[in-house]
C-alpha cells in the first residue's frame, strides 16, 4: 500500500480577501449619508472640521511612524482617515480649527501611536480624542450651531443648545417634560437629523443607512449596536413608565446624542471590542446600562463616549471569561 504524504503549510491556513485598507473604505462608504446631512445642515462649518481632522490625523499619523518610531507608514491603509473622521463627527460644526487639530494629535499621538499603531490600542483612539477636548475646552464643546441656519459662515454663527441640554436643564431646574415638550424636536425632526449636536451625531436615519451597509458587508456583527440599543431602551422605557414627568420617552433617548453614532461605528470598532458574540453582548449591555445611567443620573446630559471608553478597559477581562474552550480540552 503506498504511502501518501502530508504537506503543511505554515499559517495563515484561513486565507481572504479582505484587508485593513478595503474594511477601512467600506467603514468611509457608510460614513458618508451622515456627511452628507452634516454638509446640509451647518454647512461649511461642518466642512471645515472634517477636512482638518481628517488631514491632520493622516499627517501626524506619517510625522509620528516615519520620524519617530522610524517604521514605514501605514496611512495608505486609511485607519487614520477614518479616525479622522469619526473624531470630526464628534464635534461642533463651529469648534476653533486649532482645537480640531489638538484633538487629532491626541488621538492619533497618544491613543493610537503611542501603543504601537493599529491593532494594539486599548481604547478607541477618536472617542479618546473627544473626550480629551471635552474636559480641556468644555465650553467650546458644548456651543453647538444652529441647524440649518447661517451655513456659510466658518465663524460667529448663530447657537443654540441640543435637546439632550435642554431636557437635562429643564429637569434640574424643576420642570416636567410636559412642559418641555414645546422645547424639544418631534421624533421625527430627531430621526431625519433636523437638530443641533455634534455633527455626525444628529442623523439617526443617515447612521442606520451606514448600518446596513456595513452588515452588509460584514465588517461588523449585530451583537453589540443590538445590545446597546435594547439595553437603552428598555433601562429608559422602565424609567419613564415609573415617572414619566422627569424621564423622556425612549424614542427620544434613542435619537439624540450620539446612541446611535457610538453603538454602530464606535463600540464596533475590532481592536477595542470583544471577539466573542457573547463578549459582544455583554459589552453592548454594560455599554447601555453606563449611558443611562450617566445621562440621568450624571452631571453630564451625554454619556455614550464615556460609556464605550469605560467598557473598552474591560475587554481585556470579557475575552477571558468569554473564551471558548480549545478542542480536546475537557469540559
Amino acid at each position: 500500500m503506498s504511502q501518501k504524504l502530508f504537506h503543511v503549510s505554515l499559517s495563515p491556513h484561513i486565507q481572504t480577501r479582505d484587508s485593513i485598507q478595503r474594511i477601512m473604505l467600506d467603514v468611509i462608504i457608510a460614513l458618508l449619508p451622515a456627511l452628507a446631512v452634516a454638509l446640509y445642515v451647518f454647512g461649511l462649518g461642518a466642512l471645515q472640521t472634517i477636512l482638518l481632522a481628517v488631514c491632520s490625523a493622516v499627517f501626524f499619523e506619517y510625522i509620528l511612524q516615519k520620524f519617530v518610531l522610524r517604521v514605514k507608514p501605514t496611512v495608505s491603509d486609511l485607519s487614520a482617515v477614518v479616525t479622522g473622521l469619526l473624531l470630526a463627527y464628534n464635534l461642533p460644526s463651529n469648534l476653533p480649527w486649532w482645537m480640531v487639530i489638538v484633538g487629532t494629535f491626541v488621538a492619533i499621538g497618544i491613543a493610537k501611536m503611542s501603543f504601537g499603531g493599529i491593532g494594539n490600542n486599548p481604547f478607541n483612539p477618536a472617542l479618546v480624542g473627544r473626550v480629551f477636548l471635552l474636559l480641556s475646552f468644555p465650553v467650546a464643546m458644548t456651543t453647538w450651531p444652529k441647524p440649518l441656519v447661517n451655513r456659510t459662515a466658518l465663524t460667529d454663527v448663530v447657537t443654540s443648545a441640543t435637546p439632550l441640554s435642554v431636557l437635562k436643564e429643564g429637569v434640574n431646574g424643576g420642570q416636567t417634560v410636559s412642559t418641555l415638550s414645546a422645547q424639544l424636536p418631534s421624533f421625527w425632526d430627531l430621526f431625519i437629523g433636523t437638530i443641533g449636536g455634534s455633527l455626525g451625531e444628529v442623523s439617526a436615519l443617515a447612521l442606520l443607512i451606514g448600518f446596513i451597509y456595513l452588515l452588509w458587508r460584514k465588517v461588523i456583527s449585530w451583537h453589540i449596536p443590538a445590545a446597546i440599543i435594547v439595553t437603552i431602551t428598555i433601562f429608559t422605557g422602565t424609567l419613564y413608565l415609573l415617572n414619566p414627568a422627569v424621564n423622556a420617552h425612549p424614542v427620544f433617548h434613542l435619537f439624540t446624542g450620539g446612541i446611535m453614532l457610538g453603538a454602530i461605528y464606535m463600540a464596533t470598532d475590532m481592536v477595542t471590542s470583544p471577539m466573542t458574540y457573547k463578549g459582544m453582548l455583554i459589552f453592548g449591555v454594560c455599554i447601555g446600562l453606563l449611558t443611562v445611567i450617566i445621562r440621568v443620573f450624571g452631571a453630564y446630559p451625554e454619556g455614550m463616549s464615556f460609556a464605550i471608553l469605560m467598557m473598552n478597559a474591560f475587554v481585556p477581562l470579557i475575552n477571558k471569561f468569554c473564551k471558548p474552550k480549545r478542542f480536546g480540552e475537557k469540559i
